[in-house]
């Protein structure tokens, strides 16, 4: 009679917890900082940090079959990412063969001017993200356009692309067809609407505070003094003789928000806008054959007007130009399902919740751990997804709403995601932007300067929302306001802890 033994799974210790985080973080920093460009891309410390992972995984008892099932689980959760990956440079070809990002590029350099650039280019983006409600189609579209305006007004290119992940981040936090949106208002348990009305109070305030900023920027001087009036002019010369640039080629951008609205999922959403590029190629652009198509959408176009700066900028798109993200998605996503397999963040933090006993406290754990699993996890939804679990009790326990929790994921978990060149997110915005996350990140404000916002307030006892759907506002007044959806349970949890906090004086009473 043969018996099986069960191998015992336990949590890694701190210090088998930590190793793989250090091997990659050695590695990225190695690659990145010391090696001379020999080598500048963060595939291959990441196959190193997973192998690391899963060694230790089968140190602490799990099966090599095991943590090729918490890697599948979060590649499997990522696949239709993946394919909105690729549908995208399929976009972005049929958009710029149709002409309609070298019309922007051509009015866009006619109408706006060195000193105002930033702020309505940041605003503009906004809309387009908010009405997409994703950052990477708004990146991909008005956000390439932009970048090539901006060379041609002189402007410093990760300036230019830090105002252009400003706006596109607004634009895809306040959305409501946004998958992270939606992502964190799902963890959180609270209503979708609550989540969006509760960002309001830090991001908005930031977004002013950028557009503040930019606008000082714009009217510097220095930041216009590359301004050459014959570079803007040669890139609309050269697009005028080699494009079509009828306003009527700018319709499919319409398309893209019009699908939006009308909350057609985003892959077959995408694929029609491809569609309306392609249409547009045709009758606008010059009749080109079906192998000739075909090749653009597949490839990229190929672009040689002669403007250096121009070409640069149209060699984009192409379902092949995104294999390089997609590898670095899926080695990332691999890597972060390891980690969540083997009980490492669990491990990391799961004993601070124990020593927080007051709303700043929660907040800072909250956005560290957020931007933790961004930066080691190499995921902004693990880095929404695996805190909230983790701390979501505690909210109740402090009285808060959950749409407080919520807020604060998407504060750090996604705003700070793009920061890493590691990253699905950060790697994307790289390849569509062409500048690394480490030098457009300090000029990103409103994804820099969100989570400081809003845990410096929270220290001042300022943009705190309660269980029972108070504010206590910017100016320190705390007024009612609607109770954001809950679990019944644990809301009723939160309001008793609530009544318990004003009774002791650690919370403040409606006024």
């Amino acid at each position: 009679m043969s018996t099986t033994t069960k191998r015992e799974v336990r949590l890694p210790s701190f210090f088998e917890a930590i190793i793989p985080i250090l091997v990659m973080v050695g590695l990225m920093v190695y690659v990145f900082a010391f090696s001379h460009e020999e080598y500048d891309a963060a595939h291959m410390p990441l196959i190193v940090a997973l192998v690391v992972t899963c060694i230790i995984g089968v140190i602490c008892g799990h099966s090599f079959q095991d943590m090729l099932e918490g890697i599948m689980n979060r590649i499997n959760a990522t696949l239709e990412a993946i394919l909105i990956l690729l549908t995208v440079g399929l976009l972005v070809s049929s958009f710029m063969t149709a002409g309609t990002i070298p019309a922007v590029i051509y009015y866009g350099l006619q109408l706006l001017t060195p000193k105002f650039f930033l702020p309505v280019g940041c605003i503009l983006t906004a809309i387009v993200g908010m009405a997409c409600g994703s950052s990477w189609t708004a990146t991909a579209t008005i956000g390439i356009a932009f970048m090539t305006i901006g060379e041609g007004l002189g402007m410093n290119t990760a300036l230019t692309a830090g105002m252009v992940i400003s706006g596109a981040y607004v634009g895809d936090k306040f959305s409501p067809l946004s998958d992270t949106t939606n992502l964190a208002a799902g963890v959180a348990e609270t209503g979708l609407f609550d989540h969006v009305a509760a960002m309001v109070s830090t991001t908005f305030p930031v977004f002013i505070i950028s557009l503040i900023i930019y606008t000082c920027i714009g009217l510097s001087s220095g930041s216009v003094a590359g301004y050459d009036p014959a570079i803007a002019e040669g890139i609309r010369t050269a697009i005028a003789e080699n494009f079509n640039v009828n306003p009527l080629v700018m319709v499919p951008i319409l398309v893209v928000i019009a699908v939006c609205l009308l909350r057609i999922p985003g892959l077959p959403g995408i694929l029609i806008s491809v569609v309306t590029g392609v249409v547009f190629a045709l009758i606008f652009q010059g009749t080109q054959s079906l192998a000739n198509i075909f090749s653009i959408l597949h490839y990229g176009p190929v672009v040689e007007t002669g403007n250096e700066f121009l070409d640069a900028a149209l060699a984009k798109g192409g379902m092949e130009n995104q294999m390089w993200t997609v590898n670095l998605i899926l080695l990332a996503v691999a890597f972060g399902g390891a980690l969540e397999r083997c009980g490492i963040v669990e491990r990391l933090f799961g004993g601070i919740k124990k020593k927080i006993h007051s709303v700043p406290g929660l907040l800072f754990a909250t956005m560290l751990t957020s931007i933790f699993c961004d930066a080691a996890m190499c995921d902004q939804f693990l880095g929404i997804g695996v805190p909230a679990p983790l701390y979501a009790e505690k909210y109740d326990e402090l009285g808060l709403g959950r749409n407080m929790l919520s807020r604060t994921l998407e504060d750090a978990g996604t705003l700070w995601a793009v920061m890493f060149p590691w990253t699905a997110c950060g790697a994307y915005q790289m390849r569509t932007l062409g500048i690394n996350p480490l030098y457009y990140f300090p000029f990103a404000f409103v994804n820099l300067l969100n989570p400081i916002y809003a845990l410096l307030t929270a220290l001042m006892g300022r943009n705190i929302i309660w269980a029972d759907g108070s504010i206590t506002n910017i100016f320190g007044k705390t007024r009612a306001g609607k109770e954001a959806k809950a679990p019944k349970e644990a809301h009723e949890k939160a309001l008793k802890a609530l009544e318990q906090m004003r009774q002791d004086g650690r919370a403040p009473r409606i006024s």
